[in-house]
């Protein structure tokens, strides 16, 4: 959902860089002490960190980029940095799910009020992917329920758009909600699995389910899951 449209409606509920020190070639100072070796012991360690968060880093599934989100008539999307933790965007439909587990996610944004958030979590086998997979689908069927619980003044509805075959499977949901007072948004949901991985795509903009661009999500969503390995 937008920003402004969070604020009236969802809302309610709802690397590192190091420096490198020059290693002295000589004495240090007037005694005579000589400090390259511990210096040069710090920068060993500091490198190991770099490379340690390099090797995890390259470990994770690639992201969607910005091209392949489904277009915006009037605006092109930008895509953010790659980014440890749980969008707000994502927690109040899936925070029964999220303990226990390590993810990442990328948000990108139009310059109107369309956004859309990509999160992915990488787990130790693909029979706990599948069982994060099903908890996530039943998070996204229950949210309508947890939205009209959470708040009386707003309506919601989900539509189920079905699966979708790519590696190990994705399947793709509508959800539109409204308020009392006329907000409404439209919101699309998916879940895909590849091995180990499993990543959920949601899209959002005001409107409700005719605004919804499902056949370009769909795509976008198949191309998420090619990309997780």
């Amino acid at each position: 959902m937008s920003k402004r449209t969070r604020a009236a409606s969802l809302t309610t509920f709802v690397a590192a860089s190091v420096a490198f020190g020059a290693v002295l070639a000589g004495p240090a100072d007037a005694t005579g002490k000589d400090t390259s070796a511990s210096k040069h012991t710090s920068t060993n360690a500091s490198v190991k960190v770099m490379k340690a968060k390099a090797t995890k880093a390259s470990a994770w599934p690639k992201f969607l980029s910005a091209s392949q989100l489904p277009p915006h008539p009037s605006s092109s999307w930008t895509a953010g940095k790659v980014t440890d933790g749980v969008p707000d965007e994502l927690r109040f439909c899936i925070q029964d799910t999220l303990p226990g587990y390590d993810s990442r996610y990328r948000d990108f944004r139009t310059d109107l009020e369309t956004n859309a958030q990509q999160l992915t979590f990488v787990v130790g086998s693909s029979a706990k992917a599948k069982a994060l997979a099903t908890r996530l689908n039943k998070d996204i069927r229950a949210c309508v329920t947890r939205i009209e619980q959470s708040d009386p003044e707003t309506e919601a509805a989900l539509k189920d758009y079905g699966k979708l075959s790519v590696e190990e499977g994705a399947h793709a949901y509508g959800l539109h909600t409204e308020t009392s007072w006329g907000a409404t948004d439209i919101n699309l949901y998916s879940v895909g699995r590849d091995g180990r991985a499993v990543t959920l795509v949601r899209w959002a903009q005001m409107g409700d389910f005719s605004d919804a661009p499902v056949k370009a999500f769909k795509k976008t969503t198949t191309t998420a899951v090619n990309k997780l390995y």
